[in-house]
């Protein structure tokens, strides 16, 4: 049960939802409120299908490249503390989607790589690796983080409205500090064990 919502927070972190929820708004903000849940709903899907897909291949291809437990755990610490400084420290040029006004998106940016980015994809093959007796544990962790992410990104309006934008942008920092301790973690995991051998 530990490792089922240690796996959803670390998840959900990097899905980053209340992050995002801005991203999504300016992309989506020409898009009737009907059509708006249509896309996001769709979106959704085709994100799961893909973190499925890296799930199940995942160790596949880790086995192809020979890479050991302890090399995926230290690089999948260093991204992930990339990941938390971007959440720190956001820089805001980012935002930019390059969509025209009033086009619908369709796969890019909002299910890649807003949802399913690869620091994700590659954190979902390194868990596979860890768990890959317990598969279903990383499947349930990710399946209720991909049903928050849903439901904040489809109840958007409400959350900006309640938190502010100021709001939004401290907990996203919050977050982001947290992603830094479970990102020096699975740095000093690798270590351990790397040492071991």
């Amino acid at each position: 049960m530990n490792e089922i919502i240690s796996g959803t927070i670390l998840l959900l972190l990097i899905m980053d939802p209340l992050g995002n929820l801005p991203i999504f708004m300016s992309i989506l903000k020409y898009i009737e409120p009907k059509r708006r849940q249509i896309i996001l709903i769709r979106e959704m899907i085709i994100s799961l299908i893909i973190m499925l897909l890296f799930l199940f291949s995942g160790e596949t291809i880790l086995n192809f490249l020979n890479l050991r437990t302890e090399s995926v755990s230290i690089s999948g610490g260093v991204i992930l503390f990339l990941i938390a400084i971007k959440m720190i420290f956001p820089s805001y040029e980012d935002n930019n989607t390059g969509l025209p006004a009033g086009e619908e998106p369709f796969l890019v940016p909002l299910a890649i790589p807003l949802v399913a980015g690869p620091s994700l994809l590659a954190t979902l093959m390194m868990l596979a690796h860890q768990y890959v007796n317990q598969i279903y544990i990383i499947i349930v962790s990710m399946l209720i983080a991909w049903g928050i992410t849903l439901t904040i990104l489809l109840l958007s309006e409400l959350f900006l409205r309640i938190l502010g934008e100021k709001g939004v942008n401290a907990l996203e920092r919050l977050m982001g500090l947290i992603l830094v301790m479970l990102a020096t973690q699975m740095f000093l995991d690798g270590i351990r064990v790397y040492l071991k051998v």
